[in-house]
């Protein structure tokens, strides 16, 4: 994978502990920083494609009512478990 340069401005304190984790690890200061990084882009990648999802949906206008998914929130817990609503605000 090829990479490239990234410049950030980070508090002092976050600095001095990126130090101590890179000397204590011993792994660069820009190994932690880029892991770090992937970590949360993984973490957090998930919100912009459900947000996208969610958006979708609702220029669609298709929804499920309050009380349908009451109903079935009710039921949860129960055997058989009631299957999820469908929607049935258009």
């Amino acid at each position: 994978m090829t990479s490239t340069v990234l410049s950030m401005r980070i508090p002092s304190e976050l600095r001095e502990q990126l130090d101590h984790l890179s000397r204590s690890s011993k792994r660069s200061k820009a190994y932690l920083a880029a892991e770090a990084l992937s970590d949360y882009v993984k973490k957090n990648a998930w919100r912009a494609k459900e947000l996208h999802e969610a958006v979708e949906c609702a220029e669609k206008g298709v929804f499920i009512s309050h009380e349908a998914m009451l109903d079935w929130a009710n039921q949860l817990g129960t055997k058989p478990e009631a299957a999820p609503p469908k929607p049935d605000i258009r």
